[in-house]
């Protein structure tokens, strides 16, 4: 992605990009065969960054990186440079998978707790006939050795999509320091999709989600693992952007990666 077309969220470069640019940009990379590794960012990503700077190299790092929250695409609109969408996986994994079908490619699912990346392996190509998917869970010591043979299990199957839903910042951090040996041609970080796809975490109605609010109903079944996020890091959220705003810096283009 050029400099000119990301915008500024906190310390986060975030790509001016709808969904159908980044299905193109999928079936670009595969066609060709240029890996590519796509991060996203939501509030969270955004307070992160404040805090870690590992995190923040490694969300630089991506070839691009994707609007995933409400709250970013607000605050982009806040800041005076839009973002067109937002868009988080588990909304379009089946269009994923469908041009990986056509393409006559695999995928591979790496996260979650033990069987529910299995399962969501499973609904996806029961969904998308024909497609293959390959699924390891994520609960494995991210050591170097344990990491060596997570990798090695994930290049011998030849899948050239490899999802990764770790949590941040743990997965963006884990991609970047072990691309180098991932086989796979594109490396996409998804969070929790493989919950939310195999079921095995309800997600809220449609009228929250599509209105910023998916985060309660989050909140609500999650509380004791996410209240710090959202009840600590929304306001601390709405305060890096209203600083940002106040500061008279706007959301300027990144600097090429």
């Amino acid at each position: 992605m050029s400099a000119s077309s990301r915008v500024c969220i906190g310390k986060i470069p975030v790509d001016r990009v709808s969904l159908d640019d980044v299905l193109r940009l999928v079936s670009d990379a595969l066609t060709s065969r240029t890996p590519k590794t796509f991060f996203y960012a939501n509030a969270h990503a955004i307070t992160l960054a404040e805090g870690d700077p590992e995190f923040t190299r490694a969300m630089e790092r991506a070839d691009a990186v994707f609007c995933d929250g409400f709250g970013v695409y607000l605050a982009s609109r806040v800041l005076g440079a839009s973002l067109p969408q937002r868009f988080t996986p588990p909304d379009w994994i089946d269009r994923l998978g469908t041009a990986c079908r056509s393409l006559g490619v695999s995928m591979f699912f790496l996260g979650a707790r033990e069987g529910v990346a299995e399962e969501a392996a499973r609904r996806v190509k029961g969904r998308v006939h024909g497609l293959e998917v390959y699924a390891h869970h994520g609960h494995f010591p991210k050591d170097s050795d344990s990491s060596r043979r997570v990798i090695e299990f994930v290049n011998k199957t030849g899948a050239s999509v490899l999802l990764v839903g770790f949590g941040m910042p743990l997965q963006e951090e884990w991609i970047m320091a072990h691309r180098a040996e991932l086989t796979p041609i594109l490396v996409i970080s998804v969070g929790g999709m493989f919950d939310l796809v195999a079921e095995a975490l309800p997600r809220g109605p449609r009228w929250l989600t599509d209105h910023g609010l998916e985060w309660l109903t989050r909140l609500m079944i999650e509380p004791r693992r996410l209240w710090r996020r959202y009840l600590l890091g929304l306001p601390e959220f709405a305060f890096l952007i209203a600083r940002q705003k106040l500061s008279g810096r706007p959301a300027l283009p990144a600097k090429s990666r």
